[in-house]
């Protein structure tokens, strides 16, 4: 009998393999602008209307024409008002300024504005000009933000506030999102205590209270997801299953952490290979080696099945490496938006441990501008990622001496 394990799976083919499962959902949402931060646009946002309509002046001051202002301390004469909102139809003359409000749109024959702290207001309703404008100065030009039939946020966006803001100004109270991805969640092993139903002084021999749970709940939340919590999964095969057969009807995903390591003895792999299909995987990434992808299928649905391992951190990384992008992508994300942004900054530590796998280390940025490593790597250490505020990208059988630089990517980039 061959024995012999398959070649680990680099991070990037296991990814690519994952997003090529990852078809975009079909259902739109139609959705109050205000209720569309994070969520991401199904389809391409085209702007009805120039923005700004009309050239408008960018600071309170006094509109004119430059050609009338050929010196400093010139006097124009004040013939007109003109607040934000109002209409400016009245043309200005020869030797004419209006005062002017930050917004307000310019009068016909108007080509800059002057700020107030360069005019002199006089007694006789005219005002010095203490300064030469030249054509534009102050003046914010139609369209210069957004133009009439321009794309200006295009389908897979996922919205910030900052988008929110743009859809607002073209005149969107309501967005056309993609449905959020349903997940169902739940974890396996007797040995697993929920916060709260055990004290610490009481908590069995070999039991452990379940903080996966906690995290991978609030990470699915942050992308967006409706998460269905199913609880901890008694190690039954039939109750496997049945947990297996219902999430499966109404749920797009199926996420599970522990369980999934090569030979290790539970119910997960057959009961899913019995409702569907499933693969392990070992990614050549440290933490988080053991990695399962597959299909449940039961009635009339069918959905996603991931399986994270158990150690906390590992559980964590792996979310984020791949959970995180499969779940963008089911949204509509297009794939180069789903990978987080990297930044290279100086070792503030010395890692000699080279390892063979890809190993993405936690770590924290410090004053001096560098990367500190917390001491504790392991795959059990919950408090490193606590503590970290991002992640060291380590290529394999790398070692690293203090201000070598390193690729870092920040928690908050895979929050975006």
């Amino acid at each position: 009998m061959n024995t012999a394990r398959p070649p680990l799976k680099t991070l990037d083919s296991a990814l690519a393999e994952l997003l090529a499962q990852a078809l975009p959902l079909s259902e739109v949402d139609d959705l109050d602008t205000f209720e569309a931060d994070g969520r991401v646009l199904a389809r391409d946002l085209v702007s009805e209307l120039n923005v700004p309509p009309r050239d408008n002046s960018a600071m309170d001051g006094y509109a004119l024409r430059c050609a009338d202002v050929a010196v400093a301390g010139t006097t124009l004469r004040v013939a007109q008002r003109i607040a934000a909102g109002a209409v400016a139809d009245q043309a200005l003359a020869s030797g004419e300024a209006a005062r002017i409000f930050t917004g307000a749109q310019l009068p016909p024959g108007a080509d800059a504005v002057v700020m107030q702290e360069d005019c002199q207001s006089l007694d006789d309703g005219s005002v010095r000009i203490n300064t030469v404008p030249v054509p534009g100065q102050n003046v914010r030009r139609a369209g210069e933000d957004v133009r009439l039939g321009a794309t200006v946020l295009p389908r897979g966006t996922r919205l910030n506030p900052a988008a929110l803001g743009l859809a607002a100004s073209i005149g969107l109270s309501r967005l056309p999102v993609a449905r959020r991805p349903r997940v169902a969640l739940f974890s396996t092993g007797d040995e697993l205590v929920m916060p709260g139903t055990v004290m610490p002084a009481q908590l069995p021999p070999g039991a452990i209270y379940n903080s996966n749970r906690f995290f991978l709940r609030a990470l699915l939340q942050r992308l967006g997801c409706m998460v269905t919590d199913c609880g901890i999964v008694p190690d039954q095969r039939d109750a496997t299953l049945n947990a297996l057969r219902q999430a499966a009807e109404g749920h797009d995903l199926i996420l599970s952490s522990g369980g999934v390591s090569v030979g290790e003895e539970d119910h997960v792999k057959p009961a899913v290979q019995s409702l569907g299909s499933l693969d392990l995987w070992q990614v050549a990434i440290k933490p988080g080696k053991p990695f399962a992808y597959g299909k449940v299928r039961a009635g009339q649905g069918q959905a996603h099945f991931i399986g994270l391992p158990g150690n906390p951190v590992s559980s964590y990384v792996t979310f984020l490496l791949l959970v995180r992008p499969f779940l963008l992508r089911l949204q509509g994300v297009p794939e180069p938006a789903v990978a987080p942004t990297m930044v290279t900054l100086p070792a503030h530590f010395e890692w000699a441990r080279a390892d063979k796998r890809r190993e993405f280390l936690r770590a924290r940025r410090n004053e001096s501008g560098g990367v500190d490593l917390h001491p504790q790597q392991g795959s059990g250490v919950l408090t490193s990622v606590a503590w970290a505020d991002g992640l060291v990208d380590n290529p394999p059988e790398r070692r690293i001496a203090h201000g070598d630089p390193v690729r870092f990517i920040a928690f908050s980039e895979f929050m975006v």
